[in-house]
């Protein structure tokens, strides 16, 4: 049975200044929710288990949506696995059992589309979860985001709580992380061709061959998508956030490329990873359920590339 959200309901959002969760605050905003919760990382260290449990004993939100978690691109994935693992565990493992403690009435936890194997079926299906080895590069980010996923779906089956997850494909827009040491693919276009520009230099060097296939879904969209899931879905099983379209890495260069203005030569250094060679997810459930995303590739970079633009000293440019 899906909870009713009142508008009135005490909403936690988790990370609610980062990319993701800062758009799902806005889209819950502009649809008439007035009681939201937030606290900055400094505020609450949800890695804290005494803390996370004090925070929910004074504050016994309604709704939680769980979208705070240490994230990264490939370099920061490969390089400082022992930590993206334990970490996002920690704060997993104790947000979702305070759900279940204080009788949380839904909890929206956010995982990746990095958790399917590397070579799963293209699209990929929810039920593609954990039927191959997943991609290296990424693994230990991937596992810690499973094990959440699973503990979602177990308290669910023994408890009957109203815990549901769903699975946001790439993402990009207002908040981003520009930090060139750990930010995704996109973003980091984003500032190397801006910068690029600026300096008037002639070249830019991106990793890889280029031609990996990737999904991209503006930010806004994924968050008016999980408020959706949130007023509309209870099932055990999480759902697919995506557009269902893919391009390659040396489309989206191009896309970017034009978009920010330089004019200089893309040097692709093959000596770098590319990643997982395609990663795009079958959106059929989530269609079923009634959502489409509403903003092209096109129309969202011209918006990321304007906020960075006139939001470079709120961006993330280096790391916390």
């Amino acid at each position: 049975m899906v909870e009713i959200m009142e508008k009135t309901d005490k909403i936690y959002v988790a990370g609610h200044r980062g990319l993701v969760g800062s758009a799902i605050v806005r889209n819950l905003q502009a649809k008439g929710y007035t009681n939201i919760v937030g606290r900055t990382h400094a505020e609450l260290d949800l890695t804290d288990q005494a803390a996370v449990v004090r925070f929910f004993e004074e504050q016994r939100p309604d709704v939680v949506v769980l979208a705070a978690a240490k994230v990264g691109g490939i370099h920061a994935n490969d390089t400082k696995p022992a930590e993206f693992a334990y970490e996002n565990m920690q704060v997993q493992c104790n947000v979702i059992k305070c759900c279940h403690d204080y009788k949380v009435k839904k909890l929206l936890f956010l995982g990746s589309t990095c958790i399917y194997p590397r070579l799963a079926p293209q699209p990929i299906p929810e039920d593609a979860l954990l039927t191959g080895p997943l991609e290296e590069t990424n693994e230990a980010y991937a596992i810690a985001k499973i094990a959440g996923l699973e503990m979602c779906k177990f308290f669910k089956r023994q408890y009957g709580d109203d815990f549901i997850s769903c699975m946001p494909t790439n993402l990009y827009g207002p908040y981003d992380n520009y930090d060139l040491q750990d930010s995704h693919v996109l973003p980091a276009m984003i500032r190397k061709f801006h910068e690029a520009k600026v300096n008037g230099d002639l070249t830019v060097e991106l990793w890889g061959t280029g031609s990996p296939l990737r999904e991209f879904l503006y930010v806004d969209d994924m968050a008016d998508a999980c408020v959706f899931l949130l007023e509309n879905y209870s099932g055990e099983q999480h759902v697919n956030i995506g557009t269902g379209k893919e391009v390659t890495i040396r489309e989206l260069a191009e896309t970017v490329c034009r978009i920010v203005g330089f004019e200089g030569e893309i040097i692709w250094n093959k000596d770098m990873p590319d990643g997982t060679p395609r990663k795009l997810t079958n959106v059929d459930k989530l269609h079923g359920l009634g959502w489409h995303h509403k903003t092209e590739l096109e129309e969202g970079v011209r918006m990321a590339y304007d906020w960075f633009k006139e939001n470079k000293d709120q961006a993330r440019m280096t790391g916390r």
